[in-house]
């Protein structure tokens, strides 16, 4: 599914480091289980990642950062 298409699906996601030194990304819902681990570098390139993302869809609806 492209980026820009929108989903009524739904997904819980949790995030931790695992007893083994890694970042999991952890996505769950009815229809699917996935664990996803990342060593802490490539965690935290994801995570800049996402503060971009975050950055250029508020600007996008013209809402200010709380």
């Amino acid at each position: 599914m492209p980026l820009n298409t929108q989903s009524d699906e739904g997904a819980d996601l949790q995030i931790g480091a695992t007893d083994q030194g890694m970042v999991r990304l952890y996505l769950f819902s009815s229809q699917i289980d996935m664990p996803l681990d990342f060593d802490p570098e490539d965690a935290e390139a994801i995570a800049e990642e996402l503060l971009a993302a975050a950055k250029a869809a508020r600007s996008q609806s013209g809402r200010k950062p709380s």
